[in-house]
């Protein structure tokens, strides 16, 4: 692969931010100068920021292409490539696809289509096809029967690199507020009174015969895999403790300032959705991103439901009043990620790493994806 020189651009380094060019080689960045270039043959960046490639660990977009509405089904490697498209123009480079395992409600079909989506994925890295770079992370919802035969069918997958542990039973973590949960799934599923009722009572049943077992099983299996593990939605300091004695180094969501500070005692990374901070507060009731910013309790984030979102809510954090400059805001959704899940490679614009690079023009408030290179080749 020729060389290539990305000049006059605005460089986002892990500590500062320069006015300068980045050179690649192969799939690597060689050279960073700040300054002006004499290089020819170069792409101009015109003063638009350049930033390394966002790394996603936990995203459920690649289920919605895959049932794009309810009943509908999407040839599933058609979806893996139109998830991977909209994943790549966000500015992803790396991305976490996030997979239920288990269901935390009834009716659905998310394992019904499981299998396809992961054999597709594989397949259509195997084919060539994908822009982003496409790992797997499982989200066990440990109260559900089949949880575990799951988990172990897809253990010894190489594209695995992180489980998270979930417990979406009413009452508790997410839904603290009970109103909340009835809220949520009376109105998804249309359930008369007396419906959700007996919707509650089979999850606290299912809670009771599976989650503990399911959990610890699960735990074990995953450390002997050596696979990343993240608690989700802690609300409670014994959530946390629970967490930390499974040996847990990622705090997903955590649902209270109490349980962030917790987290981040135990030296566990906290992660949020960006669409929290997007939209300025958790759509469950629960602690806003941006006030754990302002605390100095999160480390990731996460675009969740809404790719776009990634990008969008670190420049909202670096243009905020909590304290996070640009460089610092830009490492929630690049190096940290990355280096929680151990991908050393990627994360940073730093000689001998990948190439995986984003040009992003910033329009009003708006930060824009111009451009995409993943291992240095322009992908968008």
């Amino acid at each position: 692969m020729r060389v290539q020189h990305l000049i006059n651009g605005r460089i986002v380094l892990a500590d500062r931010v320069i006015t300068g060019a980045v050179t690649l080689h192969d799939d690597q960045i060689v050279a960073i100068d700040d300054g002006a270039s004499t290089a020819t043959d170069a792409i101009d960046l015109d003063g638009d920021y350049l930033i390394p490639g966002l790394v996603e660990l936990h995203t459920d977009n690649l289920e919605k292409h895959v049932t794009p509405r309810p009943g509908a089904r999407w040839p599933a490697l058609a979806a893996v490539v139109g998830h991977d498209a909209q994943i790549a123009a966000a500015g992803i480079t790396t991305v976490l696809d996030a997979l239920a395992i288990g269901e935390s409600s009834t009716g659905g079909d998310r394992l019904d289509t499981l299998h396809s989506m992961v054999d597709s994925v594989v397949e259509a890295r195997r084919l060539g096809m994908l822009r982003a770079d496409h790992l797997l992370h499982l989200r066990c919802e440990i109260s559900h029967a089949s949880c575990l035969g799951l988990f172990r069918s897809f253990l010894g997958n190489p594209l695995v690199r992180m489980v998270s542990i979930m417990d979406h039973t009413p009452g508790q973590r997410q839904f603290t507020k009970i109103e909340k949960y009835r809220e949520y799934y009376q109105k998804k599923y249309a359930f008369s009174d007396e419906q959700f009722d007996a919707f509650v009572e089979l999850q606290l049943g299912n809670r009771a015969q599976y989650g503990d077992e399911n959990r610890r099983v699960i735990v074990d299996l995953a450390h002997a895999e050596k696979l990343t593990l993240a608690s989700h939605d802690d609300a409670t300091d014994a959530h946390v403790e629970e967490a930390i004695a499974d040996g847990m180094v990622i705090a997903e969501f955590p649902t209270t300032l109490d349980a962030a500070r917790r987290s981040r005692t135990h030296g566990m990374a906290i992660l949020m959705g960006a669409p929290n901070v997007v939209r300025g507060g958790s759509h469950s009731g629960n602690i806003s991103a941006v006030d754990l910013a302002e605390a100095g309790l999160l480390d990731i984030l996460s675009s969740d439901y809404v790719p776009g979102a990634l990008l969008h809510g670190a420049f909202i954090l670096a243009q905020s009043s909590v304290g996070i400059d640009l460089a610092q805001a830009i490492a929630t959704v690049t190096s940290t990620p990355a280096r929680s899940v151990g991908l050393t490679d990627r994360g940073r614009i730093e000689p001998g790493l990948k190439a995986d690079l984003v040009r992003v023009e910033v329009v009003g408030d708006l930060p824009l994806v111009r451009s995409v290179w993943r291992s240095s080749e322009r992908v968008i």
